[in-house]
């Protein structure tokens, strides 16, 4: 549930969002409350933080309706961010994508399809070089969103090269993360 911001009750929030900070603006056109709802109810600790709204008298420099939604702050996996509601003049582009570490393979795939529904996936789920269950795809608000394994991609940054060059060259042959396999190679505990 969102809590209306301003006065003092704004500065109250804002104080208690935490030291993060670099928040990521999203711009949308008018979908900014519909894309933070969206967030939090398929990402992990999904949660609305404060509602902004446009004045209710005079302009404004996106020409919406007085009083209708300008920002929502939220929270995703620990990660605040805000949602704009600015106007059509820009759209979420591809050289923009947040990476999301999920804590399995099948996290990745329930996340994956969801943000696949009415949007546009530019790398399909499966394995590639760089990671045994990765996927690239734009949802249907524009955003771009890179999703993986966290154990995986913790393992395959590991500064033990044997124990990384393990993990990758055993999930090479997989088409989807066995995440126990993987875990006894980064081990080294039999043939990964």
């Amino acid at each position: 549930m969102f809590v209306t911001a301003c006065g003092t009750r704004r500065r109250y929030l804002y104080s208690r969002m935490g030291n993060q900070r670099i928040v990521p603006c999203l711009w949308f056109d008018d979908q900014a409350e519909a894309a933070a709802s969206f967030y939090e109810a398929h990402f992990p600790e999904g949660r609305g933080l404060a509602v902004a709204s446009f004045p209710r008298s005079g302009p404004n420099p996106a020409n919406k309706p007085p009083g209708s939604v300008r920002t929502v702050d939220f929270s995703i996996a620990g990660q605040r961010f805000t949602a704009l509601s600015g106007g059509p003049m820009f759209r979420p582009n591809p050289s923009i994508s947040f990476h999301v570490r999920l804590p399995d393979a099948d996290a990745v795939d329930a996340l994956h399809a969801v943000l696949i529904e009415r949007g546009v996936e530019a790398m399909p789920l499966d394995a590639y070089p760089w990671s045994p269950r990765h996927a690239w795809a734009q949802d249907r608000f524009g955003v771009w969103w890179q999703v993986v394994p966290e154990a995986v991609a913790a393992w395959l940054r590991s500064d033990d090269e044997a124990a990384s060059d393990r993990v990758f060259h055993a999930l090479m042959p997989m088409r989807r993360a066995d995440v126990a396999t993987l875990e006894r190679a980064y081990r080294g505990d039999g043939a990964g």
